[in-house]
């Protein structure tokens, strides 16, 4: 890895350690590859043909002051950090941490705001807009509901959701087997209004939809394929949407105020769902609901 080459052919090669090894989704190994890019046309600008043997601590913080120096995003430039820190330990593995170029880089501190969330009102007011069209009884509106019950119940990702299987679900404890980030498994608990949202779509909305490209996917859309992320957070800006004063959110939160799940769900925030893991499937059966 310290003689010039080809970058491309150490691309790919890299990508498939971030994808086999790593277990990192499609979309951090794309924005990976993409800083280390930014990486090797920096390097070529620098050193023509040194190839990555240029690749050492001084460079690499001149390489991040010069984005800085841009207007570059914080928790950009630390993403592109981690990038690198990674990119070197694969690079380097037979060196010490403390030889790797990257060891001594410190990640920058990102300016954390708090998101916009419902209030109580507004979150019982998009909660009765749900049910009002899901009791027409019509499949779509009773998959719709299902989605905002299960995200306000459980905080999960839209594309974790999205990804649920039947058998994932444990309807007798009200748990949720989850396949996050990094391929981690965990089991989220919801309460009752998501089960009962849960056993109408089961009932009535899923045999109506389902086809044999269905598989054994929770939500599917109007054609019977596995609902795309996309889908879902439209029918939740939709949803939102039609209560007045709600804001632009980006994620449900969990239910702490109208409905807790139990004495811990009702203490933490959608922030906090590493409390919950757990490889344990089916649960204890001592798991509070």
């Amino acid at each position: 890895m310290d003689d010039p080459g080809d970058y491309a052919a150490i691309l790919d090669d890299y990508a498939r350690h971030l994808e086999l090894e790593r277990g990192r989704s499609e979309h951090t190994r794309r924005a990976y590859l993409a800083d280390l890019r930014s990486l090797f046309a920096f390097l070529d600008e620098r050193a023509p043909g040194a190839g990555l043997s240029a690749v050492t601590l001084p460079v690499l913080r001149a390489w991040l002051a010069a984005q800085a120096g841009t207007g570059t995003a914080r928790t950009t430039l630390a993403r592109r950090t981690s990038a690198v820190k990674t990119f070197t330990a694969w690079g380097h593995p037979a060196r010490s941490a403390r030889r790797r170029p990257a060891v001594r880089l410190q990640l920058p501190k990102a300016r954390r705001t708090l998101p916009a969330v419902l209030r109580q009102d507004q979150a019982i007011a998009a909660m009765a807009a749900a049910d009002l069209g899901a009791e027409q009884g019509d499949p779509l509106a009773l998959r719709d509901r299902l989605i905002v019950e299960l995200l306000y119940a459980t905080g999960i990702r839209v594309s974790e959701l999205c990804g649920l299987d039947v058998d994932d679900i444990d309807t007798g404890r009200r748990v949720l087997r989850v396949l996050g980030k990094g391929n981690k498994q965990r089991t989220v608990p919801f309460g009752r209004p998501a089960l009962a949202a849960l056993s109408a779509w089961l009932s009535d909305g899923r045999p109506a939809l389902v086809t044999a490209e269905s598989g054994p996917a929770l939500l599917v859309g109007p054609r019977g394929k596995r609902l795309d992320p996309r889908q879902a957070r439209t029918v939740v800006h939709q949803t939102v949407g039609a209560v007045d004063g709600a804001p632009d959110i980006d994620r449900m939160a969990y239910a702490t105020a109208r409905r807790p799940i139990c004495w811990r769900a009702a203490r933490i925030c959608a922030s906090s769902r590493s409390c919950w893991a757990t490889r344990a499937w089916p649960p204890p059966s001592s798991t509070p609901t």
